[in-house]
């Protein structure tokens, strides 16, 4: 009777759970849908929504950012940059490793190391996550969304119709993506040039493709329904290439983090659960030295292993 009740209490707590996550995640795919509209219903006139959105998601917005691989990085990841707000953010994070950092070592230099680490890697990391996480959905949404503007266009739309479609009815990123590119159309802009805009903003290499269509169409000609089909053919097959050298680089990716994640793991578990054990010792020069030695080999360890599972196409 008890071991039912457990299973039903188990039940319970997973369909509550899984309840939250489906909320949330629709609600977040509402809010990312509709982040453009949003913006349109509150700045109605079309020449001030197309400067708004080129200074959140502008390359030109960021001049005042000196180094170019963290504009980039910037604008790539599609995140809004506040400065304020994320100098708050990282001064929070920075405090809490120092903390957490002082408390398992007990060692203050380690602990103002670690806040300064935070602050410094934390909001490039999390830039980077972004990034990767946009990459990936630009990657897997782009050939429906060239399918949805071959079939526009062979419906009879113009161009800016068959863009704004997919800025209405696909999620982001490529959805908003889309949609400036239309609006931009509706501004003044040619048709090379608004995607061209766009490729600068995504920097991926199968928007680049769509971009290098566009552009060869307006220079040289041709049938532009027949060049984007064949270009949403040759980014649904790159796409498939990239699953299939995921899927046989997974057992490589697993091992890498378990081989990682396993001596910090356990050494995190030692100073807690016995603080002495390495604090004892950890003055002695040949101690200092091993760990230095150890942590190498777990770094360059790395390093080959990313090496071994990072294919590109």
């Amino acid at each position: 009777m008890k071991l039912a009740f457990l299973i039903l209490v188990f039940a319970s707590a997973a369909s509550a759970g899984h309840a939250l996550w489906e909320i949330f995640h629709v609600a977040g795919a509402q809010r990312a849908v509709n982040h453009r509209l949003r913006l349109a219903v509150r700045i109605t006139a079309l020449g001030e929504r197309v400067l708004e959105l080129r200074k959140q998601r502008g390359p030109e917005a960021l001049g005042k950012i000196a180094w170019v691989w963290l504009r980039n990085l910037i604008v790539r990841s599609g995140v809004v940059i506040d400065l304020r707000r994320g100098a708050v953010m990282a001064a929070i994070a920075a405090a809490t490793a120092s903390i957490l950092a002082m408390v398992l070592l007990h060692n203050p230099l380690i602990a103002l190391a670690a806040g300064v680490a935070t602050a410094i890697g934390g909001p490039i990391a999390f830039l980077k996550l972004k990034a990767d996480r946009r990459a990936r959905g630009l990657a897997s949404q782009l050939p429906d969304a060239l399918e949805i503007v071959v079939r526009s266009l062979e419906a009879g739309h113009p161009a800016p119709t068959a863009l704004s479609l997919v800025g209405r009815e696909m999620p982001d990123p490529i959805g908003s993506e889309f949609g400036m590119a239309a609006d931009e159309i509706a501004y003044g802009s040619t048709l090379e040039q608004a995607v061209g805009r766009m490729a600068e903003r995504c920097q991926h290499l199968d928007v680049d493709l769509f971009a290098a269509t566009v552009r060869l169409q307006e220079r040289a000609g041709g049938n532009l329904t027949g060049l984007l089909r064949m270009n949403a053919s040759t980014v649904r097959e790159r796409l498939k290439m990239r699953l299939k050298i995921k899927a046989a680089s997974s057992e490589g990716r697993i091992s890498a983090i378990i081989l990682t994640a396993a001596p910090i793991l356990v050494m995190i578990f030692l100073q807690v659960a016995s603080p002495h054990y390495y604090g004892d010792v950890i003055h002695v020069k040949g101690i200092r030295i091993g760990l230095g030695i150890i942590g190498s080999w777990l770094f360059i360890g790395n390093l080959v292993m990313r090496r071994m599972i990072d294919m590109r196409i």
